[in-house]
């Protein structure tokens, strides 16, 4: 068996069957796409649904492809055993109406024991069979030369979900030995397909011919199809000879990774830590890739999903010792990994960090607290001999700390101890009860903190109608989480006022930045940051200056300036959101936004990217709509009013009875709890500066206002001034003509250097044309000579074939930035004695690193190493030796 890399298997097995005809079908997103019956892409052939069912109709009949799949159905398994994982590849081809059972079985033993595929051993290669397919066993017993021996029959082979497609399935099985066994040799499972770990299903071939009618019947189907599927992972860990999956190429970067933050932990040391290892990179991975298809965290689908998977890994990062974020750092390891035919994880590395650690450090805020109180609670049930965490104990680590339930329960079983579902249940329902009796409108902040929970202290926000406040109490002060009566400077203090000008950050717009002064107009701390506290209060994180107390009057002010620009941007935001619906569609919606003072940031739902002419007129709009000086009106109604009106809800929020409404003359009315300036006026200008995916149907706009709009702007000028000079053009509106004078003496320079190639080229082929050699009466001019590439390298071979100079032709060349062509031509007498310039160009293009094909007459080939050029023309003499013996 070769050794070979995932990469490679995973390569190797698409080359295989792109020879047999099929397209390679390219892996899909992760999001299922107008299929409501999955959460996720769960195999290789969730993709071609539409295929197989007839609702399209292929281009090529047959497909291979490797498709990336979630599945999470037993997820608590993950890490426990050999191959349970969240994320998997599912190498497959298919065939729609086309080839049937002859053709998929003999293809499927040619790639697994053919020398130049993989080159399995067949003594260790066993399969099963549905009993009453006596058409596969043939072929397998008859065609394939299978033993007897190594074949067994197994009822379950056969692949039926309900009504529709259905048929017999056939499983290909490779014994490792009896030393990978989890069971003893005469254990009754110890066969192909018994509960073993000795032999491992390597891939499955099912033969849909029949339709499973309603009436409970199995009818032929008018279109015969097959459908296969072959575990990457576990593929990998045979060439690779490892214990388990995660001893391969595609897990142990991540563990190497997660052993260097670990609490000097170690793989392989203990079961415990390893299933810690183990979870962290199977769900790392299932994490990157989904994000970085779309998906984000939440609290619903898949989005619950995403959260589960983070929150369940850095559970069990703090197992293993490991403090605060460390996810995003596995989030690039996982793109490195599979960059090679997943080049979008690396290249959404930075964003799909982002979101991972956000979710992380909120996580981590409780986690600490969380884990003591379930260790607590474990212990407490140990000493009291029972054997059941009780329901009230489990609701509380999910309502304070945002545990899941089943995060909770995978904790305890890892402890052998249950837990009452009952129990929880009734305490989740009882909450909901109380929370619609008592919070009124109170937005939720989902993990809270306990102490902040408990204040119940009332706090006005008035920045509204008044940018400063000239008396407000101080009614709460806390530091490091508890609750005091006096702060002083270097202390860090969080503070509720009676009244606050100050704006809590919410819907993507930042908090208000200013400063607390005392009576006496000192200035005795510098607000950085304002958000919601549990109950609804704008809770400042203060910068102390100088002693303060609790009931102590003082009075607040904005920074203006920074306000001034948050609004300008705020503002600016909602008429883009609306300018998109005119220009994109409806269909288009807000999915995230930031409003800094410096620039906006809008991230919104789109299929497919927005065009420049698109963007100049989303931006059009908004700058017209600034300038022609709509009045921003703000309105608080009741929710139905508010629709009623037609207001648009820019987030997935809960909103109370009476909510805001922000109202921009008649072009853009939404739910909107942010602050903004009077007049569209006020805006100035509009620019955007970038337009960019962020993930599968999400694409962000950046943009700028006002000043920094016309600094852009003015960067812009002064870079086209120094461009026209560059160019020698005396005028900025001269430098398009001045570039399309130099494009076409480029294009000029160009010709001239290629005629010059073409005649050295010539004269080169003189000289090699000269060195024939002879060989068992057959002819060769093999040489390595120094043109520019691949087409000059054509040009010589076409030379050749006019003027009949040999039977064979093997020429190659490097370039500078060390890549290799090759190329091997036969003329038509060498075809006839059965010499094939393809066959040629497989046998050297190794020497060069690298592989080719073609026809017969014609083939090349390209290679990274140019150091082996002078032997692969060396092994052309060899081969010519060997086809003419």
């Amino acid at each position: 068996m070769k050794k070979m890399t995932s990469t490679e298997i995973r390569q190797m097995y698409l080359d295989f069957f792109k020879e047999k005809g099929h397209t390679i079908e390219p892996s899909a997103s992760l999001l299922p796409v107008d299929d409501p019956t999955l959460l996720w892409i769960n195999s290789g052939v969730a993709t071609l649904k539409k295929y197989f069912d007839g609702s399209v109709v292929p281009e090529n009949p047959r497909i291979t492809n490797a498709q990336k799949s979630i599945r999470t159905n037993d997820i608590e398994n993950v890490g426990k055993t050999a191959r349970h994982h969240t994320l998997f590849e599912m190498l497959g081809n298919f065939s729609i109406g086309d080839y049937f059972k002859p053709e998929a079985i003999n293809w499927a033993w040619e790639l697994l024991t053919s020398e130049k595929w993989f080159a399995f051993d067949p003594e260790k290669l066993y399969v099963t069979v549905y009993p009453k397919d006596l058409e596969a066993k043939r072929i397998w017993l008859e065609e394939v030369k299978l033993p007897k021996n190594h074949l067994v029959e197994v009822e379950d082979n056969f692949w039926d979900i309900g009504q529709g497609p259905s048929g017999p399935d056939t499983e290909i099985f490779y014994d490792r030995g009896q030393s990978f066994n989890n069971l003893a040799e005469d254990d009754p499972e110890n066969y192909p397909g018994g509960e073993n770990e000795r032999y491992l299903e390597v891939w499955n071939i099912v033969f849909s011919e029949f339709n499973h009618t309603p009436e409970n019947t199995y009818e032929p189907l008018p279109h015969q199809n097959i459908d296969t599927g072959m575990g990457l992972e576990r593929v990998v860990s045979i060439f690779q000879n490892a214990k388990t999956n995660f001893e391969t190429d595609l897990f142990l970067p991540l563990i190497d990774a997660t052993e260097k933050m670990s609490d000097n932990k170690k793989y392989d040391d203990n079961e415990q830590d390893d299933i810690s290892f183990k979870v962290i990179a199977d769900h790392v991975r299932a994490i990157s890739f989904a994000i970085g298809d779309g998906a984000l965290p939440s609290n619903e689908g898949r989005g619950y999903v995403i959260r589960r998977l983070i929150r369940r890994a850095v559970m069990h990062g703090q197992k293993l010792g490991i403090e605060g974020s460390f996810l995003t750092q596995l989030v690039p390891v996982v793109g490195n990994i599979m960059k090679d035919y997943y080049p979008e994880v690396l290249e959404q590395a930075e964003y799909i960090s982002k979101i991972v650690r956000s979710e992380e450090e909120r996580f981590n805020e409780t986690l600490k607290d969380g884990l003591q109180l379930l260790n607590n609670l474990i212990e407490t049930t140990k000493a009291e001999n029972k054997s059941e965490l009780s329901g009230a104990g489990v609701f509380k680590l999910y309502d304070t700390y945002g545990f899941p339930f089943e995060l909770t329960k995978e904790y305890a079983e890892d402890e052998g101890l249950s837990v009452d579902q009952e129990g929880f249940n009734a305490e989740m329902q009882q909450q909901k009860e109380r929370a619609r009796a008592a919070r009124g409108n109170a937005k939720s902040m989902g993990v809270q903190n306990g102490l902040l929970t408990d204040i119940k202290t009332v706090s006005e926000y008035v920045g509204y109608t008044h940018p400063d406040v000239n008396e407000t109490e101080i009614v709460d002060l806390i530091v490091d989480n508890e609750l005091v009566d006096t702060i002083k400077p270097g202390d860090n203090a969080q503070v509720i006022f009676s009244k606050t000008p100050f704006y809590a950050e919410m819907g993507g717009q930042v908090a208000d930045k200013g400063t607390v002064k005392d009576t006496s107009g000192n200035v005795i701390a510098e607000v950085e940051d304002v958000q919601h506290a549990p109950n609804g209060q704008n809770l400042h994180a203060i910068k102390v200056l100088a002693p303060m107390e609790k009931n102590q009057l003082v009075s607040l002010e904005i920074n203006q300036d920074f306000h001034k620009k948050v609004e300008k941007n705020h503002t600016a935001t909602h008429l883009l959101d609306q300018a998109l619906r005119d220009v994109l569609g409806e269909h288009t919606h807000q999915a995230g936004s930031l409003v800094e003072p410096t620039y906006l940031r809008f991230d919104f739902t789109n299929i497919g990217s927005v065009s420049e002419k698109q963007l100049e007129k989303v931006e059009k709009i908004v700058n017209d709509k600034i300038w022609a000086e709509l009045a921003v009106e703000t309105v608080e109604t009741d929710i139905e009013s508010a629709k009623n009106m037609g207001a648009i809800a820019l987030f997935s929020e809960k909103y109370g009875k009476i909510v805001r409404v922000v109202k921009i003359g008649d072009y853009s009315i939404e739910f909107c709890g942010g602050t903004h300036v009077a007049n569209t006026s006020e805006i100035g200008l509009f620019k955007i500066i970038s337009e960019s995916g962020v993930g599968a149907g999400v694409r962000r706009i950046e943009a700028v206002t006002s000043k920094e709009a016309f600094d852009f702007l003015n960067g812009r000028s002064t870079l086209l001034e120094s461009v026209a000079q560059q160019v020698k053009a005396n005028k900025v509106v001269e430098v398009p003509k001045k570039i399309e004078q130099l494009q076409a003496s480029l294009k000029t320079s160009e010709q001239q250097i290629q005629a010059f190639e073409d005649k050295i080229a010539s004269q080169q082929a003189g000289d090699v044309f000269k060195n024939k050699q002879e060989i068992n009466g057959k002819t060769l001019i093999a040489a390595q000579v120094s043109v520019s590439g691949m087409s000059q390298l054509r040009q010589l071979a076409d030379q050749w074939k006019t003027q009949g100079l040999s039977d064979v032709l093997a020429i190659g060349t490097t370039s500078d930035d060390g890549k290799v062509n090759l190329i091997t031509a036969v003329s038509a007498d060498g075809i006839k004695s059965g010499l094939k310039a393809g066959d040629l160009i497989k046998t050297i293009a190794p020497f060069v690193g690298g592989g080719g094909g073609g026809r017969p007459d014609l083939a090349q080939a390209g290679g990274k190493n140019p150091a082996g050029l002078g032997d692969a023309i060396k092994e052309a003499t060899n081969w010519l030796e060997n086809q003419t013996k």
